[in-house]
């Protein structure tokens, strides 16, 4: 009886650490940051997580971004799913919108910004340009180029042209698609008297972190695909000393929650990358053409590149990747668990297509788990009802053997080869469930596809914790609940499902195992809280599944629920 009194107070301390350590470990490791659904004076109401705008351009005073974007000519830039511009002085793109992805969920709310001018709040800008050798003049961020038309367009591109004075001509033919690729085509048409050596470049930078936060679950910031490898470096580590590599065929750029902007050499070029930080704390992606190439007189040189700057679906990344850059959908940090997750997101995907609503395509991907995992449950059950059947014989040995441990180990695993009782066949679903768990939880946290998606009611954003809380009367009362107390309606509704699972199972024989499965669905309420609402979604529609499995194993093994015999 003491043994079981510590085992009860050890488990008691280690849920105590849990519940109120929880919210940090949240906040640090599953931070829910895009903007949220929230509920005030008992209206739904949309907010913004404090440092959703990007940090101020320190290189320069800010100024506004409208006045920035008229001080120089533009070429304007419009497809189904980007507007903005082009600066023509120093070629650069640095305006830039996606279309069909908001901010927030508000029917008003802007479209979500990716790229922005140098001197305006959050700047951020890609452009091309050549190293020459000595004494040749290239173009540089003053240069301003002409333009052939002042639109591009999927079927319309630009060549943009620069001339150094010295008798070469530099041009940039523009093209993009109906997504998000761009098309860079550099030429240098040498017509001075001697042999040029030039080398193309891309550069990507921007004056700030991500106002997304790094997760060890999805990562925010540098990285770069070489080599036929992904690197997903820390801001931290490029603050130290820039990331090298020489590689054919790869890219780089940054990465945030759901958007990426990446430069992508031509993929069978060897070429120099490098992700780096500045001094006045912006940081910078780059290639440049390891080998520089030499023009005679009357002769041109050209290189082709692309920039990506857009939402990153999972379906557009691997099109790009089917059309030849290497490893394209690594912008997305799938993990080890790719092989499980790529295909429950094609099949939750389908679904939603199929039913029109991401909560209940959830809830069909939970009857699909659970009806392939039913023949497993049966084998559980089975293995449970001789498990207890031998109950009082493994009493027997255990009060004959108290004293001499080995001994009983012996005796107790003979037992199991002459009873054919196999004691770990009762773990086998609750071992499958904890990968299929989490390869849901990467699914709904990284995927863009879920993004903003409404499930009913007061649910408009199953990506997001449920904002709904009796603490503060579903925001009647004019507070803010504290982080570990915001229970959401739909954690509760979880812990109550998850209680009366646990009362349809047999009472446990030890003590201490009652008073944990008394406690744990109140613990899993609060420790599920902060996540995704359709997280949690999946785990009820378990829960409330799995009452109805055991009621039917229960009529094959009525056993279960009688007493075992003494």
């Amino acid at each position: 009886m003491k043994e079981d009194q510590k085992n009860f107070v050890l488990f008691a301390v280690i849920a105590a650490l849990l519940l109120f350590a929880w919210p940090w470990v949240t906040s640090r490791f599953f931070p829910s940051n895009p903007p949220v659904t929230k509920i005030e004076g008992g209206k739904t109401k949309v907010v913004t997580q404090p440092g959703a705008t990007p940090a101020a351009d320190s290189a320069t005073a800010l100024r506004d971004r409208q006045t920035v974007l008229r001080e120089a000519p533009r070429v304007r830039i419009d497809t189904p799913t980007l507007s903005g511009s082009i600066n023509l002085k120093g070629a650069r793109f640095d305006d830039l919108v996606l279309k069909t992805y908001k901010e927030t969920i508000a029917k008003n709310s802007p479209p979500i910004r990716l790229l922005s001018p140098s001197g305006a709040q959050g700047a951020y800008f890609a452009g091309f340009g050549w190293r020459g050798s000595a004494g040749l003049k290239v173009p540089d961020a003053n240069t301003v180029w002409h333009a052939s038309g002042d639109l591009l367009a999927p079927g319309k591109p630009v060549t943009l042209e620069a001339d150094n004075g010295q008798g070469q001509r530099f041009r940039i033919e523009l093209a993009v698609d109906d997504q998000y690729m761009f098309i860079a085509k550099q030429s240098v048409l040498n017509g001075g008297a001697g042999t040029i050596a030039v080398a193309p470049y891309g550069y990507l930078s921007r004056s700030s972190r991500s106002a997304d936060v790094d997760q060890w679950v999805a990562h925010v910031g540098p990285m770069a695909v070489r080599n036929g490898s992904a690197d997903y470096v820390d801001w931290k580590e490029v603050d130290k000393a820039p990331s090298q590599y020489t590689t054919t065929g790869g890219w780089a750029g940054f990465t945030d929650h759901y958007w990426l902007a990446a430069l992508v050499p031509d993929q069978k070029t060897p070429v120099d990358i490098q992700l780096r930080s500045a001094p006045n704390g912006g940081y910078q992606a780059d290639f440049a053409v390891r080998d520089s190439a030499d023009v005679a007189p009357g002769k041109a040189i050209t290189q082709t590149s692309r920039f990506f700057a857009g939402a990153k679906e999972v379906k557009t990344l691997e099109a790009y990747e089917q059309s030849g850059i290497v490893q394209f959908d690594r912008a997305i940090d799938w993990g080890w668990f790719a092989v499980i997750e790529k295909p429950m997101f094609y099949y939750l995907d389908w679904l939603f297509r199929a039913v029109g609503n991401f909560g209940v395509a959830i809830i069909l991907l939970t009857l699909t788990i659970r009806a392939l995992l039913f023949p497993i449950a049966q084998r559980q059950f089975a293995s449970m009802a001789s498990m207890r059947a031998i109950q009082p014989k493994m009493k027997a040995l255990q009060e004959r053997h108290k004293d001499d441990k080995p001994r009983l180990q012996q005796e107790m695993m003979k037992l199991y080869r002459d009873e054919k009782v196999n004691p770990l066949a009762g773990c086998a679903p609750t071992l499958l469930q904890i990968p299929i768990m989490f390869a849901l939880y990467k699914v709904l946290i990284l995927t863009i596809e879920m993004r903003h998606q409404p499930f009913v009611a007061w649910i408009k954003d199953l990506s997001a914790p449920d904002p709904l809380t009796p603490v503060n009367l579903f925001g009647l009362l004019a507070f803010t609940p504290p982080h570990f107390l915001a229970i959401g309606v739909v954690p509760i509704l979880l812990g109550i499902s998850m209680y009366f699972q646990f009362k349809l199972n047999p009472a446990p024989m030890d003590e201490v195992q009652k008073q944990v499965f008394a406690i744990m669905p109140w613990m899993m309420m609060f420790l599920m809280a902060p996540f995704a609402v359709g997280l949690q979604v999946y785990w009820i529609t378990s829960n409330c599944l799995t009452m109805l499995q055991q009621w039917v194993l229960y009529r094959q093994h009525p056993q279960l629920k009688t007493a075992p015999a003494k």
